[in-house]
This record gives structure tokens, sequence and C-alpha cells, in this order.
């Protein structure tokens, strides 16, 4: 498990949006509410949980220090 800084990757932003799976789960409507992503992958949503609590995003931090 990573702690600390999340190292930027702009090949991965790109690609998380313009993923052949995203474009199909969209189109389908198949998309669950937010916050019932335990329901469709519950082993994913404990990792990105505690992922979550342990790193941070540095433009996030950007944001929140220019605002």
């Amino acid at each position: 498990m990573k702690f600390g800084m999340r190292k930027p990757s702009l090949k991965k932003r790109i690609a998380a949006r313009t993923s052949l799976k995203r474009q199909v789960v969209q189109r389908a409507g198949v998309k669950m509410p937010q916050g019932w992503g335990w329901i469709r992958d519950p082993k994913k949503y404990a990792y990105n949980k505690a992922y979550q609590k342990t790193t941070f995003d540095v433009f996030a931090w950007l944001k929140k220090l220019f605002k």
C-alpha cells in the first residue's frame, strides 16, 4: 500500500477517460449509483477506500493552496 503523494500520470489520466470499457458502461446505462461500488467489486472497493485515505493528490492539494 502506498503512503503519501500520488505521482500524476498524464498517460493514465487520458486512458481512463477514453477507455472502451468506460464508453460501453456509460452508453449502456449500467452505472451503479454513487457509493454502491462495493456491490460490483467489494475487493476493489476496500482497496480504493484505504488507498484514498493514505495518499493525496498533488493537483487537489495545489487547488486548496491557491484557493
